[in-house]
């Protein structure tokens, strides 16, 4: 990961060695770039782990719950209705809707009798795409199209410093998710479970919940969305390691952050000198991993 976290800070278009200002360009964009690449990949590969728990469910993250729809969808509301909000004011908004649209898939999971593995992930995209028609009829009404597309293409292109800094409240989210790791372990386990051993499941939920919703309503308004890496991350470890998630955290955090990076560098030199947002390599590699943990599933007959 250091090599990677190297190789992102050495990498760019822009020679910072033969310019004179190359130390204010490696200062002011390279650097902020990398460190959203950490926050954001640690930030979103344990989100979509606590989700996992909490649903009982290793198909389940925010892009496929719908939560990443939300957070879009209300800093789209806010664009609009506060054209001058700040970063934090948009922060909030995204938040805001992203724990309302977590809270709505969970009610609706809940009134689901048939709760296949398979179903749970297909209900929650489903979900998203009537969130995301919505914001699309909603950006055509407010002339905001141009700036849906640029958020539904995830990207660090438009990090620097003075843009990124809110992301450090990511940090907090994390130090969080270690604290409660042991009651998140007793929610996964079930409800019936979670209760006989002390836990307040209901209480857990809701902080799990609000935890993805920070995370994910944050590395939204920064970066956009980051498809499928709430779910190859956990999955991956969880493959090599088990399922000790207190043991897991830390290598959750550290292959998120690996992956993103990578994903980072390869968007960034594939086709260069130009760049294509992050979010289309990790669209092909999450399909491919989603695909295959299916077939891997359907192979155990588990859905």
């Amino acid at each position: 990961m250091v090599v990677l976290l190297g190789l992102s800070l050495a990498t760019g278009q822009y020679s910072i060695l033969s310019h004179a200002d190359g130390w204010e360009m490696f200062r002011n964009v390279r650097v902020p770039r990398t460190l959203a690449l950490v926050l954001a990949g640690a930030a979103m590969s344990m989100s979509g782990l606590v989700m996992q728990l909490i649903t009982q469910n290793r198909f389940v993250e925010p892009t496929t719950t719908g939560t990443t729809e939300w957070a879009g969808l209300g800093l789209l509301a806010v664009m609009v209705l506060f054209p001058r909000a700040s970063v934090l004011g948009r922060m909030a908004g995204a938040v805001v809707a992203a724990f309302l649209g977590t809270t709505v898939f969970f009610l609706l999971l809940r009134r689901v009798s048939l709760r296949s593995s398979l179903l749970v992930p297909i209900i929650g995209m489903m979900l998203g795409a009537v969130v995301s028609a919505v914001s699309t009829l909603f950006a055509l009404q407010t002339d905001m199209l141009q700036s849906l597309g640029v958020w539904f293409q995830g990207s660090f292109t438009s990090v620097y410093r003075g843009q990124y800094e809110v992301l450090w409240i990511v940090v907090g989210v994390v130090a969080a998710i270690f604290h409660y790791a042991d009651r998140l372990t007793a929610v996964g386990l079930g409800q019936d479970v979670a209760t006989n051993i002390g836990v307040d499941y209901r209480r857990t939920v809701l902080i799990g919940t609000a935890l993805v919703a920070v995370a994910t309503g944050t590395v939204t308004v920064v970066v956009g969305s980051l498809p499928f890496l709430g779910l190859i991350v956990p999955n991956l470890v969880s493959m090599h390691r088990g399922d000790d998630l207190r043991s897991n955290l830390p290598w959750v955090c550290l292959v998120g952050i690996g992956l993103v990076t990578a994903c980072d560098l390869l968007a960034r030199t594939i086709i260069a000198p130009f760049e294509i947002p992050v979010a289309v390599v990790l669209g092909l590699v999450g399909a491919a991993v989603f695909i295959a943990l299916i077939i891997r599933q359907t192979g155990r007959g588990g859905a």
